[in-house]
């Protein structure tokens, strides 16, 4: 390691002083001026996890859902899933290391991880459309050639589009080709060859109007317009030539204030859909004739995906294990619906995708989303296997056929990540070889009232949590008197549990009225206050 060059380069992006940042699950997040220093190490440490595993590591430049101001930096794994845990801690360290100690944490970072800094390394760059983000991607640039790496900058991407493109690279193109036209090609090829089965003769256009938040995702679906069969007509609205990134629109907008996005017109029972500011969440949506507003999160997506692979499944006639991995946030009814009606088994983890990617890969089909829009469904090696097996060999035409439609669902899925154009294509698909209009598909369960709130606490660490989060373990007396005020209501539940991120609790309340829903929130937010050292004046109702 160049010490003469690392000091240089390193005073080139010096680290404010006193600023301390975490790395979470979606990596590292702050106002755009102070990330500067954090990406040039982020450069540094990307080299270093790749010489770790002598594979390609991506390191994507966005902050998703957040303003506009903001930015962030996060590291993809070998196989496009998210960081290993244990260098997310190594990040952290990195990024808040004084100048003077930088060469010393590498020097650590390298014994701990034995990273042996002779081997070659490779990284692939991506960006979202921050007006921050080209600057910070050249930082992170500075980082890699500090310590001599190759690098490919692959410029303005989608953050799932990084993902499948570091996947591609390291399973030596066997998941695709890792340029945008291979993800393009993929992707729309399988979709054709899906919605060629739906009982449907050529007039039968398939309108949608796409919020693209401002962001990435609005130029990507540009790009992705001309491999669209003509059937399939896409509008896009919040393209980000007017307005600012998120403001007022994109999928967690639309999921948190429960109201379409502004640029978007609606008209009745038009299927809509939002994505997020770097397109790997996915929300649908739309206006009944009465002008009531509809939203489908991604509970809803998750079942009506589960049901179409259910059909197939019990048709390819193999014992594949399938199952539904969900939060606590996951509406009441949807977790019943998938039991009872559909007879799938659904399992609850910690939030974070990471913990949901996690627990689906132990099933041969694991379908996972979070409330707020991202999720995908994994296939194991060997349901894969067997899968593109019956589709050269079996006899037998039914299961011969559902077993190329399985076959063009793995293909369309990205496996790596939350995508929200892969997902997007993934429910037209179903839809139209259903025959499903979008309130047919809002009609399958009626999501139970919730109401999600939030109290100020002087140290969040204060409440710990257990089974997934739904039962609090710390402070005492505080899961008591939850369970009480939860018994007074009919179908209700109630959960908290610490911010990742700041020193709030959050609260999730549901019952069989909104009032209802309401009130618990309420009266649960109430007992966190007191017994958990709120901030402030205590929450009024």
């Amino acid at each position: 390691m160049d010490s003469e060059a690392l000091r240089k380069f390193s005073a080139l992006h010096p680290k404010p002083a006193g600023l301390s940042l975490q790395y979470g699950t979606a990596g590292f997040r702050s106002k755009a001026e102070q990330l500067d220093h954090v990406v040039f190490r982020m450069g540094l440490l990307a080299l270093l996890r790749s010489k770790a595993v002598t594979a390609t590591i991506g390191i994507m430049v966005t902050a998703s859902h957040n303003p506009e101001e903001d930015n962030g930096v996060k590291l993809v794994d070998p196989l496009g899933e998210m960081l290993h845990p244990s260098w997310e801690e190594y990040a952290t360290q990195l990024a808040n290391a004084e100048e003077q100690e930088l060469q010393k944490v590498i020097t650590e970072i390298c014994q701990k991880a034995a990273v042996n800094l002779h081997k070659d390394a490779s990284v692939f760059i991506g960006r979202d459309t921050r007006p921050s983000s080209k600057k910070l991607s050249q930082s992170v640039i500075d980082g890699i050639q500090v310590l001599g790496g190759q690098y490919h900058d692959y410029g303005l991407v989608t953050t799932p589009q990084l993902h499948y493109m570091v996947c591609c690279q390291n399973t030596q193109g066997q998941y695709g080709k890792a340029t945008l036209e291979g993800y393009y090609e993929k992707l729309s090829k399988a979709f054709m060859e899906l919605i060629k089965q739906s009982h449907c003769s050529g007039e039968c256009q398939r309108h949608l109007k796409i919020d693209c938040a401002n962001g990435i995702g609005a130029l990507k679906l540009s790009e992705m317009k001309p491999y669209f069969p003509q059937e399939v007509l896409i509008h896009i609205y919040n393209d980000g030539t007017k307005e600012k990134l998120n403001h007022l629109c994109g999928a967690d907008f639309v999921k948190v204030h429960q109201k379409p996005p502004g640029g978007l017109d609606m008209k009745p029972n038009e299927r809509c859909c939002s994505f997020d500011g770097d397109a790997d969440r996915i929300v649908y949506y739309y206006k009944d004739t009465a002008g009531h507003f509809h939203l489908i999160d991604g509970d809803k997506i998750a079942t009506l995906i589960s049901i179409f692979l259910k059909e197939l499944l019990a048709k390819v006639k193999q014992n594949f294990k399938m199952a539904v991995v969900q939060t606590a946030y996951a509406n009441g009814n949807s977790t019943r619906y998938l039991q009872e009606t559909l007879k799938v088994p659904v399992h609850c983890v910690k939030t974070g995708v990471k913990h949901l990617h996690h627990k689906a890969q132990e099933f041969d089909v694991g379908v996972y989303f979070e409330a707020n829009g991202h999720g995908t469904v994994l296939f194991s090696k060997a349901a894969e296997t067997k899968i593109r097996q019956l589709v050269k060999e079996e006899k037998d035409s039914e299961k011969r056929e559902a077993a190329k439609m399985l076959e063009n669902m793995m293909d369309l899925i990205n496996q790596t990540v939350g995508d929200a154009i892969s997902d997007m294509l993934v429910i037209e698909a179903i839809l139209a070889l259903k025959g499903l209009t979008v309130q047919q598909w809002d009609a399958l369960y009626a999501d139970l009232p919730n109401r999600l709130l939030k109290v100020q606490v002087a140290d969040r660490r204060v409440i710990d949590t257990t089974d997934a989060e739904r039962r609090a373990l710390t402070p005492p007396g505080l899961q008591e008197k939850i369970d009480a005020l939860v018994k007074k209501y009919k179908l209700s539940r109630a959960f908290v549990r610490p911010s990742g991120t700041e020193d709030v609790v959050r609260i999730y309340a549901e019952a069989d009225t909104q009032e209802n829903a309401d009130a618990l929130a309420h009266e649960v937010s109430l007992a966190v206050f007191h017994l958990a050292g709120g901030k402030g004046e205590p929450p009024q109702p």
